[in-house]
């Protein structure tokens, strides 16, 4: 009987949860302001609402849709500061690599990678 009192708890503080976090904007826990939530951290830990993957979309969703925002405004933005960020968001590794100053390419191109064995001889007196 407690457990489904417990269920039913749970559901009731993730639509809770979900709510405050959808208000607020709220896109990873830390950043979440639990003076003026619902209830407390202690009880959101306790019903292990920060492992709910319900949670965690509610988040994600509000980061997209700020990412999303924020984009579209560098793109309309008189800023050319602004513009080449949004466009090294949006563009494939190719123009991405033209729109840096300096690219360091950090792979080998698909060569094979070779050790180099040094042999120290120590010479005799």
């Amino acid at each position: 009987m407690e457990v489904i009192m417990d269920f039913e708890k749970q559901k009731k503080y993730e639509k809770e949860l979900i709510e405050f976090i959808k208000k607020h904007k709220f896109m990873k826990w830390s950043h979440i302001v639990w003076e003026r939530a619902p209830f407390s951290k202690r009880t959101a830990y306790n019903f292990d609402l920060h492992n709910l993957q319900t949670i965690k979309d509610a988040m994600e969703e509000n980061c997209g849709e700020a990412m999303q925002y924020m984009l579209q405004k560098w793109i309309q933005s008189d800023n050319a500061t602004l513009q080449i960020a949004a466009m090294r968001i949006v563009a494939d590794p190719e123009t991405h690599k033209k729109l840096n100053q300096s690219y360091v390419d950090h792979t080998t191109e698909g060569e094979k990678i070779q050790t180099i064995v040094r042999e120290i001889v120590k010479a005799d007196n």
